[in-house]
């Protein structure tokens, strides 16, 4: 992989093809990659730090870069640990090292690794010399922790932007969008952001998608700068797609998406499964784009990218204890911590004495602004086409 970005920076970061779990919730399948960066000039900066468990190729890909130079300054944009982790490590080999960041990472930095001295705290706007350069902080928080920030090397537009424009997949071939691959084996005729844009979908509902009104804002503070490059903590840098990145940032922060259904259901003898099939199957046949969750046997975190990529929701639950089958309920819970809005809404299933889930996940749509298609699906025991009419909710759908 060619490390080098520019004359300036360089890439010292790790592609992890081990984990399976990311923050012990949502799946790898293409892994993930813990991106670190080096700025060269009179005065030498690492931004953010790796995962612990890759210190010795971290610490060499360091050693590489910096061809023998000196480690002036370790810039601190994010204290998650997974770019925080080897901190104590950077101070031990380069103990004159400068921490630099904002305020209210300092504690964080004491509370997780003890470190207490030689730190350099900077404000908004504040400016850092590297000698014929010069880094700028901006601060952007909760997006999406409060010590958030970013750094912009002003004589290269280039922004270091965090875990803000990330995405899951481990990148191979080249780390920037014109030679990067989502593993490495996905069809070379995409390009880089149509083969990572469903993974930035997943990574952006499941960790950032409770934010949107602070994205939105860091979004705003930023846009009067030029950016030409895009540095994330995750996946590529970008260049080639910078505009595409910002824009879909700015979509998925406003909650807007295509029009289409996530049906997402939860069962436990196969009933509410039937009635979610016959749906997807009714809105097949009218061309109307779907997906299709067991919220039961598959992680949710593909669930929740699709609730944010359609505009229609659809939940199928049983009534479990008078109440909602919990899979669905905490589906729908999420939904709801994640601020979704601008959403229409399907709730069915099935119920065998009395009947509560349909009216109580409508009632959990409401509160949260959602259009209701209809007062939903509930019916008695078995499935059957009499009891679940689908074909006029997809008429609906569809428009027709």
């Amino acid at each position: 992989m060619n490390r080098r970005i520019s004359d300036r920076i360089s890439y010292v970061g790790v592609n992890d093809h081990h984990k399976v779990i990311f923050e012990g919730l949502w799946p790898l399948p293409f892994g993930v990659t813990y991106n670190s960066y080096l700025v060269r000039d009179e005065k030498t900066a690492l931004i953010d730090t790796a995962e612990a468990d890759f210190s010795r190729e971290y610490l060499e890909n360091i050693r590489e870069a910096a061809e023998g130079r000196k480690i002036d300054y370790l810039i601190v944009n994010h204290m998650e640990p997974d770019h925080s982790s080897l901190m104590k490590e950077i101070r031990e080999h380069y103990p004159d090292i400068t921490i630099v960041t904002n305020a209210k990472a300092v504690p964080m930095i004491s509370g997780y690794y003890g470190i207490t001295d030689n730190i350099k705290v900077v404000k908004e706007g504040e400016s850092l010399s590297l000698g014929s350069s010069e880094l700028v902080f901006y601060m952007a928080p909760m997006v999406h922790w409060p010590e958030t920030m970013v750094t912009y090397l002003k004589e290269e537009q280039t922004l270091f932007s965090g875990d803000a424009f990330g995405t899951f997949g481990a990148v191979d071939n080249g780390i920037t969008d014109s030679d990067a691959r989502l593993c490495g084996w996905l069809d070379a005729s995409e390009n880089c952001f149509a083969e990572f844009k469903d993974e930035m979908t997943r990574y952006y509902s499941n960790i950032v998608g409770k934010y949107g009104q602070t994205v939105q804002a860091a979004l705003k503070k930023l846009s009067g700068l030029d950016i030409r490059r895009i540095c994330s903590t995750h996946g590529p840098v970008w260049e080639q797609h910078v505009k595409d990145v910002v824009s879909y940032y700015d979509r998925l922060s406003r909650y807007e998406a295509e029009k289409g259904v996530c049906i997402a259901y939860a069962s436990m003898y196969g009933n509410t499964a039937a009635a979610a099939k016959a749906l997807a199957a009714e809105l097949a046949g009218r061309g109307v784009k779907y997906s299709l969750h067991n919220l039961c046997t598959e992680n949710v975190s593909y669930a929740y990218r699709d609730a944010f990529k359609y505009d229609t929701i659809a939940i199928g639950s049983p009534t479990y204890n008078n109440d909602i089958f919990p899979p669905a309920y905490s589906f729908m819970y999420g939904l709801c911590a994640r601020l979704v809005k601008n959403r229409k809404f399907l709730a069915f299933g099935s119920f065998t004495w009395a009947g509560a889930s349909v009216r109580l996940l409508n009632e959990m749509a409401q509160k949260q602004g959602f259009e209701l298609i209809s007062e939903g699906i509930s019916f008695p025991q078995g499935y059957s086409q009499e009891k679940c009419d689908m074909a006029s909710v997809a008429d609906i759908i569809a428009g027709k």
